[in-house]
């Protein structure tokens, strides 16, 4: 019903930046949550940030003040700017899109950060 296709992923020095988007596309409910989690090796899935359709944002402890997480004009694609990078961050990154009583998931993209 829904599909999410991802992009941004890439190498980066610690200190750096990188900005990752998502867009959804098919069936998509007006009222939405969208948003942002990762998965290193070796730990389990953390939320990094999510976007309700009413702008509404959280993000993880770890990384406020340094990731931002917002929409496009056509409220369907959704960006995470990352900034302040650490070494900690690097996962893969997967986006999420919530209606109703679904929830969608991209495929994920790889975000390294060197030290």
């Amino acid at each position: 019903q829904v599909q999410l296709l991802e992009s941004g992923g890439g190498l980066v020095q610690a200190g750096g930046s990188l900005r990752l988007s998502c867009v959804a596309f098919g069936s998509i409910f007006i009222i939405n949550v969208m948003g942002w989690s990762r998965q290193a090796p070796g730990k389990q899935s953390e939320l990094v940030g999510r976007i309700a359709s009413d702008g509404d944002t959280n993000y993880a402890e770890s990384v406020k003040g340094r990731f931002t997480i917002y929409r496009g004009d056509d409220k369907n694609t959704v960006y995470l700017k990352m900034n302040s990078m650490k070494p900690e961050d690097t996962a893969v990154y997967y986006c999420y899109h919530w209606q109703g009583s679904s929830v969608y998931w991209g495929k994920g993209t790889l975000v390294t950060i060197s030290s």
